[in-house]
């Protein structure tokens, strides 16, 4: 039996299972079963794709963020198989628009038929091909209303700074796996994506034109986080 205390919470050491244990808990009250999500993380699996998604509570929360703000034009960075699209789309209205950019054909094909499947198909459109050349390509005088980074962690800096060029004052950019499980602090650890977060940090510093914060998280996907960018100028 567990007693509650009030005032500073004590450390206990707590690992993967409790993690999962807990989403799984919350989310059989918060998050409805949903037949196109769950097609789309097994056709995932079942093409041989790594499981790297956002989670369904992850996935939850970015849809409320669009809804929160009224988004109604989306950029992605990193499509995967959809999953992550497919939750956004939920939240933006009918002549709504989400810009996926995925770098491997084959990840496009599963996500355009997950798309389809879920009826996002005119809500979605795939840019195949390296985001650090196809993003230069979208004019900024279509703004975005929120940008989602999930994509090869070296380039974090670069897609931040397009996706600061693309969205609308009062837009919100959002950078998943920041912590990297608390390896981005640890100044022994040198990898091209700690170094791509590292980079992304220091750049954020710097700019007036954004306020951001890092929140942890632990889950069923382990322990990290995200960045949570708003534009300001």
């Amino acid at each position: 039996m567990s007693t509650e205390h009030h005032g500073p919470q004590s450390h206990l050491s707590t690992q993967l299972f409790d993690w999962k244990r807990s989403d799984e808990y919350h989310n059989s009250f918060l998050i409805a079963p949903d037949e196109q999500l769950e097609r789309a993380h097994q056709r995932t699996l079942d093409a041989g794709m790594p499981d790297i998604a956002v989670s369904e509570a992850q996935g939850k929360l970015l849809m409320l963020l669009c809804k929160s703000i009224n988004a109604k034009r989306v950029l992605e960075v990193g499509t995967l198989a959809g999953y992550s699209t497919i939750w956004m789309a939920k939240a933006l209205p009918d002549d709504g628009l989400i810009v996926t950019h995925e770098l491997l054909p084959e990840h496009a094909e599963v996500a355009t038929e997950n798309v389809a499947h879920a009826g996002f198909s005119n809500k979605v459109k795939i840019v195949v091909g390296p985001a650090v050349d196809t993003l230069p390509n979208l004019p900024s005088s279509e703004p975005f209303d929120l940008a989602f980074i999930d994509a090869d962690k070296e380039n974090n800096l670069n897609y931040f700074k397009e996706a600061e060029r693309l969205i609308r004052p009062g837009g919100v950019i959002i950078v998943d796996n920041v912590v990297r499980r608390g390896r981005t602090a640890d100044p022994d650890v040198i990898d091209q994506s700690v170094e791509g977060v590292r980079a992304l940090l220091k750049y954020i510093k710097a700019d007036a034109k954004v306020e951001a914060t890092t929140i942890a998280t632990v889950g069923m996907k382990g322990y990290d986080g995200f960045l949570y960018a708003l534009k300001t100028a």
